[in-house]
């Protein structure tokens, strides 16, 4: 982000006041589209930047240089005073030709601290992003339905803030009671106005988070029971859930490509509901995951959780994005996601088999079972390999065995008449198959919760005999 330079203060660039996300405050045009920018990568010590490359690269961001400083981070500057003038000093010098030629914006490979970014973006005067905000651009570039722009907006707002705060502090030291008209600057006016929107659009995602309340128990009345997709972003749940539903979902082999829930029904399975919604990755920020809340909790409340690993990564990379997912969403919770019980594990589903070797994938699989997950059930979206086999665990694990439901013919006790059972029989559970006898009995093989059949024993007992 482009910040203003406290008076007195050396002046990097002339670059307009421009804070991402905060518009009204914005005097130049606030950028969503940042395929082909360059950009310096800064780094302190041995991390791996592999995982902020992909997200750079999804944007169409290209990193020409990592720049990097041994030690530990500097609370002011993240680098050194030193480092970030010689790093200044040459991307002032360059000529036409050179690699950095270009460069507008500076990333930093950690979550760093409003001090830092403001530091950083003096000594360099340029944009400056570090791993929040990478994310934040990159949400803001993918939101596409209401339910992930406004999730997006209050994120951005809440870590905007946080930066105004830090420059509004600077700038106001040691200045007298009544700068600025009762003692309000600039800076906090626009905090102000940054709170209201925020106070809006809190209103708002309230009221979406209360409609999707009432939509699940909607389909908990309705008897239909709900499958969600949890895991770390680009496993293959979107593809997972458009194979298994048949409902065209957005899918790209793009990192947070989906922002929002998509519910829908599985084939040939109209008692299960599918929920596919946000990845994760590490570390990801309390105040930026509670924005994503009523759509975490779409998956958390269901009936069934499934975690997507993509079987195509490396062993430690399955134990990081695993560790992460039960980290940042299965045990990170607040008092509105009511999270998950002990009643309803999540199992663990590996993804993208086709292009593993068998030796690999057995592997994996004995890694998720000594991370302390059941054992896992594999399959691949694109060859269609193992899908069926998901298909009837999930049902397993909401129904239980299917069995044989027979329904005797009416009598002068019971006079109710067959096909009246057999309606409450597919309101009620999943049918695989119906067969009609010529003496007037039905032979039903059907999925149905204990609870259901023990509704129709309580109304039907004498007309039917389970097998």
């Amino acid at each position: 982000m482009r910040l203003t330079i406290p008076i007195g203060m050396a002046q990097p660039s002339d670059d307009p006041f421009v804070v991402a996300g905060s518009g009204g405050v914005v005097l130049g045009e606030a950028r969503t589209n940042h395929q082909g920018r360059k950009a310096l990568l800064l780094v302190r010590g041995s991390e791996d930047t592999t995982e902020l490359r992909a997200l750079a690269e999804t944007m169409g961001i290209t990193i020409v240089e990592t720049v990097v400083q041994s030690g530990h981070a500097d609370p002011r500057t993240y680098f050194g005073k030193g480092r970030l003038e010689d790093i200044a000093d040459e991307r002032r010098s360059t000529l036409a030709g050179h690699p950095w030629e270009g460069v507008d914006l500076a990333i930093i490979h950690t979550n760093a601290t409003p001090r830092q970014l403001v530091g950083v973006n003096q000594a360099l005067g340029v944009e400056v992003w570090d791993r929040v905000r990478l994310l934040l651009a990159l949400f803001t570039a993918h939101a596409s339905s209401v339910e992930a722009r406004t999730q997006v907006r209050i994120a951005q707002l809440q870590s905007d803030r946080t930066i105004l705060r830090e420059v509004a502090q600077q700038q106001t030291t040691g200045e007298r009671a009544g700068y600025g008209g009762g003692g309000v600057t600039a800076l906090q006016n626009v905090i102000a106005n940054l709170n209201r929107e925020l106070t809006n659009l809190r209103r708002r995602q309230k009221r979406h988070v209360n409609a999707q309340r009432e939509h699940r128990r909607q389909r908990i009345r309705s008897g239909a029971m709900t499958v969600g997709f949890v895991g770390y972003t680009n496993a293959g749940k979107s593809s997972l859930f458009q194979h298994l539903s048949g409902k065209p979902v957005l899918v790209e082999d793009q990192l947070f490509s989906t922002l929002e829930t998509t519910v829908g029904r599985m084939e040939k399975s109209p008692r299960i509901l599918l929920a596919d919604t946000i990845g994760f990755i590490d570390n990801i920020p309390n105040a930026t995951l509670a924005a994503f809340k009523a759509t975490i909790a779409e998956a958390l409340n269901a009936d069934l959780t499934l975690i997507l690993v993509d079987t195509s990564d490396s062993l430690p990379e399955v134990t990081r994005k695993l560790e992460t997912t039960r980290r940042e969403v299965l045990e990170r919770q607040d008092h509105d996601t009511e999270g998950l019980d002990e009643d309803r594990p999540p199992y663990v589903v590996l993804t993208k088999i086709d292009k593993v070797t068998p030796a690999q994938q057995a592997a994996v699989s004995d890694l998720v079972t000594q991370l302390g997950f059941p054992a896992p059930v594999a399959l691949s979206s694109m060859t269609g390999e193992g899908v069926d086999e998901l298909q009837h665990f999930i049902r397993e694990r909401l129904f239980g065995s299917p069995f044989f439901l027979h329904i005797h013919p009416p009598t002068t006790a019971h006079p109710d008449a067959s096909e009246r059972i057999v309606s409450a029989v597919y309101d009620q559970g999943m049918v695989e198959e119906d067969v009609r006898e010529e003496n007037g009995s039905i032979q039903v093989n059907v999925w149905m919760t204990e609870a259901c059949l023990a509704q129709l024993r309580g109304r039907w007992g004498s007309r039917i005999d389970i097998k």
